[in-house]
């Protein structure tokens, strides 16, 4: 869901360029039989593919002028041999245009509900202040039974950890030892960050804890102090997280209202 989102967003970005293109500039990009290209097709075609991910320098007024003739002279000669008229095509040309009004209407609640600079600092202070002032390095094992945790810290007494974790553990971390990375409390479950804050550097936890993934027996690497980023350095991230918020909202009012038989 989460890339969905972000892509709808690039796409709205993109369609919004294409319309400030149209208003500011109504002239013909290329005339093919006769046909007048708009030159606003052209700019919208340069930021498709600019989206796509294909180089800017590749990207000038020649070649955006030759793709454009490509598309209408091909389009002219299906529509001579009348694929326009296959239902896979109807169907497919109706998608689209379902696709491009929808993108169109999200670009426009976004407009109309632009975020303001005090929330996105509302949010930047709720995320610090959830991130706490440390940051930790945990390794776990996790089980599926309280059993198999128990045993498991037995063997820790003979064993090493990450050896233990490797053999033993259910989770994908397992490979590395059961190693985490460096956690701040917010991003893992609350059964799971609330034990782990209790423990000192190089501490293993005295009994497991159940979380809705299983058993974990927990280790603390190392502990340090957190360097929350400025808020310049995340307010983009912050944007679109938000942004994402918004759509979802929208697209769920919208589904409420709508009868779906």
């Amino acid at each position: 869901m989460r890339n969905t989102l972000l892509a709808t967003l690039v796409l709205t970005a993109t369609l919004a360029l294409a319309q400030a293109a149209q208003a500011a500039n109504d002239s013909v990009a290329v005339t093919v039989n006769g046909v007048a290209v708009p030159a606003a097709q052209a700019e919208l075609l340069r930021q498709e593919r600019l989206a796509r991910g294909q180089p800017a320098d590749t990207l000038n007024e020649q070649a955006i002028r030759e793709m454009l003739v490509t598309m209408e002279v091909l389009a002219q000669e299906a529509m001579k041999q009348g694929v326009d008229k296959r239902p896979q095509v109807i169907a497919a040309t109706e998608l689209n245009r379902k696709d491009i009004l929808g993108r169109a209407l999200i670009d426009d609640y976004l407009k109309s509900h632009a975020l303001k600079e005090e929330e996105m600092k509302a949010e930047y202070d709720k995320l610090k202040a959830g991130a706490g002032s440390k940051e930790y390095h945990p390794r776990h094992i996790l089980v599926q039974t309280e059993a198999e945790a128990k045993d498991i810290l037995a063997k820790l007494k003979k064993a090493k950890f990450d050896v233990v974790a490797k053999k033993y553990s259910k989770d994908g971390s397992a490979k590395n030892g059961g190693d985490l990375g460096w956690q701040t409390p917010g991003n893992l479950v609350p059964e799971f960050s609330n034990a782990m804050v209790k423990l000192k550097k190089g501490e293993v936890a005295s009994a497991p804890v159940k979380s809705q993934f299983g058993w974990h027996i927990i280790k603390m690497d190392d502990v340090r102090d957190l360097k929350f980023p400025d808020y310049e350095q995340i307010k983009p991230r912050i944007a679109a997280q938000m942004q994402q918020a918004q759509i979802r909202q929208f697209l769920a009012d919208l589904r409420a209202k709508a009868k779906v038989e």
